[in-house]
């Protein structure tokens, strides 16, 4: 009668293990890609750098634009649990719209590789429909429009289309990130999200300019 053969024990699981070397990963060749743009970043380097085979890069990415795309993703989604974070710290809801502004503002100073990745994403797929910042900003901008809906019943903000503030705002936040990260603009973000939010929320004509501005608009 033959004897079953018994396989030895392999090395124990470490719970976790397997997203924390995904997350290894993806910090080292965001840096990576920001550095040396996407066409000059091999595989290879990102393995050596990490201290292992680049098959063990393969096993979680198995491409080179997958490794990209999922740093970009992975960037996108640490700018949400920054603004998450920061959201959750008040109940008032003009308060809340003020420290997401502060918190996206001050992740993209504090993280400028992921401005690049975003400029090398646009310059190197241009067959995807929408680039991973829109993707994650349609989803991300949902409740900000319930948001804003509810302060217009309140009447805190006057009454124009919810999709109007929201594009102008995203559109002004998106703009300054690109200008400070192409002129190389050391400002506090605090400061610059004070001022765009005065601009927004106050407008920039005084009330007697504005006062006149409408009478003669209404008497034309």
């Amino acid at each position: 009668m033959p004897v079953a053969s018994v396989r030895k024990p392999g090395r124990p699981k470490v719970p976790g293990l397997g997203d924390r070397r995904r997350e290894e990963i993806l910090a080292l060749a965001t840096h990576e890609f920001a550095q040396r743009g996407y066409p000059g970043t091999d595989l290879q380097i990102v393995a050596d750098r990490l201290g292992v085979g680049k098959g063990t890069v393969y096993r979680y990415f198995d491409s080179k634009e997958a490794l990209f795309l999922a740093a970009a993703d992975r960037g996108m989604r640490l700018l949400k649990e920054s603004s998450d974070r920061e959201v959750a710290r008040s109940l008032d809801a003009l308060d809340q719209i003020v420290r997401a502004t502060r918190a996206y503002l001050r992740f993209f100073d504090k993280h400028p590789e992921f401005v690049e990745l975003i400029v090398q994403e646009r310059a190197e797929f241009k067959h995807r429909k929408r680039p991973t910042y829109f993707l994650h900003s349609d989803v991300n901008i949902r409740p900000w429009k319930q948001l804003i809906r509810q302060l217009i019943v309140q009447e805190q903000i006057r009454d124009i289309p919810v999709d109007r503030i929201t594009d102008v705002f995203s559109s002004v936040l998106y703009g300054a990130i690109f200008k400070n990260y192409f002129e190389s603009r050391r400002r506090s973000p605090d400061r610059q999200a004070e001022e765009i939010l005065d601009v927004i929320f106050r407008g920039i004509l005084g009330p007697r300019r504005w006062r006149d501005s409408t009478m003669k608009g209404a008497s034309s």
